[in-house]
């Protein structure tokens, strides 16, 4: 392992959305023009929705906790791309992502982790949902207006 820890290949991906269903983008640092809802691995001993609320704070600074986080009850199953291999351990190919929404307050001020991420986008979901590159948080955005908790 070199003295490396390597990535859980168990992740969150959270759909980070305003009442009116704007979706808030992330562009990646390791690769401009690369745009992402909040996503990250779970860590030894995590559960998955502490995962979801450790990933939105480290790379957007709100506070899930604070807000409506839901666990989708969905996942999916993707291979791993190989430029981003070398976090897992030798041989791990696939990775394992569950799928959350967060709605915060319009206008909800965000501070990305500028090791991570260059800037911010909130976006309609058929706009946020063209402009991200992975299949699978495409297919989440697209699911958004479905999954919006109803107000009682």
């Amino acid at each position: 392992m070199n003295g490396k820890a390597y990535k859980v290949p168990v992740s969150t991906l959270v759909v980070i959305h305003d009442p009116q269903l704007n979706v808030l983008l992330l562009e990646r640092a390791d690769r401009p023009g690369f745009w992402q809802s909040v996503t990250g691995s779970q860590e030894p001993g995590e559960s998955l929705e502490q995962t979801a609320a450790r990933e939105v704070m480290e790379e957007t600074g709100l506070d899930a906790r604070g807000n409506l986080l839901t666990d989708w009850n969905l996942h999916q199953v993707y291979e791993i791309y190989p430029i981003w291999r070398h976090r897992y351990s030798p041989g791990t190919t696939h990775n394992t992502e569950h799928v959350f929404g967060l709605m915060v307050p319009a206008r909800s001020p965000v501070r990305v982790s500028p090791a991570e991420h260059l800037g911010f986008l909130w976006l309609p979901v058929p706009e946020a949902a063209q402009k991200v590159f992975s299949w699978s948080n495409r297919q989440a955005i697209e699911m958004l207006p479905q999954r919006v908790p109803v107000k009682p």
